[in-house]
């Protein structure tokens, strides 16, 4: 008998994004278990993968064309190799398996409208772009051959249900898992670097794309709070940084807030931090939650954030409404006394051990 063949489909191999990593994990995964795996991609130059790679090079600089240009290129290696399984990680036209990361793109776009005003939300109907994904999405989350839908969480599995006619018993919930025992080292270390900090209660805001995020809302509701009591660290990249710079100086808000753009390890700032704030408009899941979680921190998240589904009563809050200012200066207020502390950290880690990453990435292997 034969080793089954499986090809999987991730466009961009970005360093440090998370989707990206869960692709490479994937695919080390099958591997490790005698599969014979090879990952289709774009850009990948001179890796070390202990899998084939095959990278693609896009001739169009046009965002649509490219997206169509790789469902083509996926599409051909498909019908010429005949793999066993087909594992999507992207927005492909033929998959047997597909991790649906990105969440469902027709209820992302759905949530800009409610909030960006009907002659934004008309626009998304004439660019070539978000036309080509949702096609692209209807496609396979509708495809015959599909097999199993894997969503990390039951949000964007209630939204594939309600957008698209996709089997129910198709779709599988597992929640992004996270690299709780690798954390342990710098989860101790943390009182060493957080003993040199002032009594007020760091907070942390974490992620690309301020607007997306949710920042706007954020930085509103901390202008209701004793300047005194709290700071925010921002970290993350958004080409409207100064935007939101001078935002925070109009709202005097500029000794409470610091913005350290991208960098390359969240850990520090996990260490330093009491509490993280994701005040998402859309998020699949956020991995950031479970990462701050991992490292002790109180969290409080939007119910716009699918990993808000992993939080209690003991480690987060999630918010009722982002556009209520008050709903919002109240949970920010119940923060106060949440600052992080030996037992209440270790009460906080140990409450998502269970989702250690390779418990979580078992699990979609095995159903595979």
């Amino acid at each position: 008998m034969s080793t089954p063949s499986i090809v999987l489909l991730k466009s961009t191999l970005e360093k440090n994004g998370g989707l990206e990593k869960y692709a490479i994990e994937i695919a080390k995964g099958f591997t490790e278990r005698g599969y014979r795996l090879t990952l289709l991609t774009t850009g990948a130059e001179n890796t070390s993968f202990p899998f084939p790679v095959i990278s693609y090079h896009f001739r169009s600089k046009m965002s649509f064309r490219k997206v169509a240009e790789f469902d083509l290129f996926c599409r051909s290696y498909v019908e010429r190799e005949n793999p066993s399984l087909i594992f999507g990680l992207d927005r492909n036209s033929l998959q047997t398996h597909i991790r649906a990361g990105n969440g469902v793109h027709a209820a992302y776009l759905n949530e800009r409208k409610k909030r960006e005003g009907f002659w934004k939300g008309l626009s998304f109907s004439a660019n070539p772009l978000h036309r080509r994904l949702l096609e692209l999405e209807k496609t396979a989350f509708e495809h015959p051959k599909l097999q199993k839908l894997f969503t990390n969480s039951d949000m964007v599995r209630r939204q594939v249900l309600h957008y698209y006619n996709t089997d129910p018993n198709k779709i599988c919930v597992i929640h992004n898992g996270v690299e709780w025992t690798r954390m342990q080292v710098p989860f101790d270390a943390w009182p060493e670097k957080k003993r040199l900090q002032t009594d007020r209660l760091q907070l942390l805001f974490l992620g690309h794309n301020f607007r997306r995020k949710g920042l706007d809302y954020l930085l509103d509701a901390l202008t209701q709070l004793p300047k005194g009591d709290f700071h925010l660290n921002v970290v993350g990249k958004d080409k409207n940084e100064a935007r939101y710079k001078k935002r925070v100086q109009a709202l005097h808000l500029e000794k409470n807030v610091t913005f350290f753009g991208p960098v390359p390890s969240a850990i520090p700032f996990y260490q330093l931090s009491d509490v993280l704030i994701i005040p998402s408009l859309y998020d699949p899941f956020a991995n950031v939650t479970v990462e701050a979680l991992a490292m002790g921190l109180f969290v409080l998240s939007s119910s716009n954030n699918g990993a808000s589904e992993i939080l209690t009563k003991d480690n987060g809050m999630i918010l009722s409404s982002l556009t209520d200012k008050d709903c919002f200066v109240e949970a920010l207020i119940t923060l106060m006394d949440k600052k992080k502390t030996l037992s209440s950290s270790l009460q906080i880690r140990n409450s998502i051990q269970y989702l250690d990453f390779p418990n979580q990435l078992n699990k979609m292997i095995d159903l595979c």
